[in-house]
């Protein structure tokens, strides 16, 4: 995978508008847990690739040092073979000096072989490092999104089980209205009312009855009394009026 499409997958996710995703989903939930899913993979992708690509950043700017430290090491040696040769034209040996001269050319040779090779380099590195930037910043745009997304799904996982809950007590207080149980109440108290009412009649009448008897009693006393005082009338006893008090 190259650094451009690894960088355009990873902005592409990180820029990726979720609730937009959610609005246009038929089941969100679903949505969220493959979304989690994905981004974990491509997470998972993208830091092995980013890690490849910072590991080629750091060979080429280990390269780029030693160019540079190689660069200044031909330096000092072109350095010391002309101060050499300084010293033996001054002390006679022009042959001798020649041949220094001719080492301090070949080590600027080689300085200037260095410096080209470092400064070749340069813009490569720069840009790489560009990419690498951007790489961990949209990486860690991901690792952001990831959390936003799992808090999304928990969310929406809490709202569902809370809708889910009122749900059934909405259904419970539905059958409840259905099934209301004042009504079997309300038919035991009119049933115990009548039972009530049933009694009071036996009482009433069972009073009746006893007042009838007493009544008869009452009845056969004043029979009894004419009868006797019709007896006395007969045997010519005179009639005894009770005086008034």
């Amino acid at each position: 995978m190259s650094k451009q499409s690894i960088f355009g997958r990873v902005a592409q996710l990180a820029r990726a508008n979720i609730n937009a995703l959610l609005d246009s989903a038929e089941d969100p939930q679903l949505m969220l847990d493959q979304m989690v899913r994905d981004y974990t993979d491509n997470i998972a992708e993208a830091e092995k690739a980013i890690a490849q690509t910072i590991g080629s950043l750091r060979m080429v700017e280990a390269d780029y040092r030693e160019d540079v430290e190689a660069a200044g090491e031909w330096g000092k040696k072109a350095m010391a073979a002309s101060q050499r040769a300084d010293q033996l034209r001054a002390a006679g040996q022009r042959m001798e000096a020649d041949k220094f001269d001719e080492l301090a050319k070949v080590a600027l040779g080689r300085q200037m072989s260095a410096e080209q090779e470092a400064k070749a380099a340069e813009p490569g590195i720069t840009a790489q490092r560009e990419v690498v930037e951007k790489l961990k910043s949209g990486l860690q745009q991901m690792r952001n999104k990831l959390g936003e997304l799992r808090s999304k799904r928990d969310e929406l996982v809490s709202r569902a089980k809370t809708a889910q809950a009122q749900s059934q007590v909405q259904d419970a207080i539905k059958s409840i209205d259905i099934l209301d149980p004042t009504s079997e109440v309300s038919r035991f108290e009119e049933k115990i009312k009548r039972e009530e009412a049933k009694v009071i009649g036996q009482q009433e009448l069972a009073a009746s009855s006893l007042d009838a008897q007493f009544e008869s009693l009452e009845d056969v006393s004043a029979q009894a009394e004419i009868e006797a005082r019709l007896a006395a009338l007969k045997m010519g006893k005179p009639l005894q009026i009770p005086s008034p008090n």
